[in-house]
């Protein structure tokens, strides 16, 4: 369970991820817009985990974090850091709309999003 904070990310931005507030990222399928290292430092941030409606990379890496990372594909490139983004903003994963503050509950069958905490 974790409070959702969300962001749009194209190619990828560096500041959104290491500033401990990114849990849901919109999809690009081209690249892997997340790998090992930011992985770690959202686990050493506190994070519960991440969505990508998108791709990773290094994923023996994040398998072996405390963290759980669901996305759609993995992709062996890296993305081009272009520092493109926006915090805050709505972004839809699967038909579902995700807007900030809301709920993520997440396990290895699947993902329910909330707009109130629920009492599991």
């Amino acid at each position: 369970m974790a409070l959702v904070t969300t962001a749009e990310v194209c190619d990828a931005n560096p500041q959104l991820i290491v500033s401990g507030e990114l849990r849901a990222l919109q999809p690009i399928l081209r690249c892997a817009i997340l790998g090992g290292n930011p992985v770690v430092q959202a686990q050493n941030n506190g994070w519960a985990g991440i969505v990508v409606n998108g791709c990773i990379r290094d994923v023996d890496e994040i398998n072996g974090c405390d963290i759980g990372v669901r996305a759609v594909q993995s992709h062996p490139m890296k993305a081009n850091k272009k520092g493109i983004g926006e915090k805050h903003v709505p972004i839809n994963v699967a038909g579902t709309r995700i807007f900030d503050g809301e709920w993520l509950y997440a396990d290895t069958d699947g993902i329910l999003i909330s707009k109130t905490e629920l009492s599991v």
